[in-house]
């Protein structure tokens, strides 16, 4: 596997997130259609802020968020990865995407998903991976249902101080098809 990547698919590659990727991830990250799951765009600051962020983890946890490229073009077209999820004070690992809308409807999700879903068992050694998705946000429902995932239960997460109902998705190791 390429030394950078940590992640490579049919057709993506994923790693981590560099300082000159900011404007592409700014791109992704200040549409508020993207970003229905927040509830608002990101600003330059947010952006930053969020990136920064995702540094920690990696030097945490050794994972977040990446960036996620199309193979044959080298663009990025996303930000997929695992994340330590706090449900209830229980910790979890789960895997988050946001795909440039642009990238939509042609598999890529569901591609990354599944890939870093078997990232999660394979390299993390987790038994289960969850995704926290808002109801009304169907095709990212759909998106953890084709990557194999279940509806395992709902919780209210608190995201600036509104109140946001999540659907919780789960796969177990177990469960998987390779």
């Amino acid at each position: 596997m390429d030394k950078e990547y940590k992640i490579i698919s049919e057709r993506l590659k994923f790693r981590e997130i560099a300082e000159d990727d900011f404007d592409s991830i700014y791109n992704i990250l200040k549409d508020k259609e993207i970003m229905y799951a927040w509830g608002h765009g990101f600003s330059k600051k947010e952006t930053m802020e969020w990136i920064e962020k995702n540094r920690v983890r990696y030097k945490n946890e050794g994972y977040s968020y990446f960036s996620v490229f199309e193979k044959e073009t080298k663009k990025i077209i996303g930000l997929i990865g695992p994340l330590i999820e706090d449900i209830n004070g229980e910790k979890h690992i789960g895997v988050a995407y946001i795909l440039d809308k642009r990238y939509w409807g042609f598999g890529y999700a569901t591609e990354g998903v599944s890939a870093c879903i078997k990232y999660a068992f394979d390299f993390l050694h987790v038994n289960k991976v969850i995704a926290e998705i808002r109801p009304e946000n169907i095709n990212s429902c759909r998106v953890a249902e084709r990557a194999g995932m279940k509806i395992e239960g709902k919780f209210v997460k608190v995201y600036k101080g509104e109140e946001m109902l999540h659907l919780i998705y789960s796969i177990l190791k177990e469960d998987r098809n390779e």
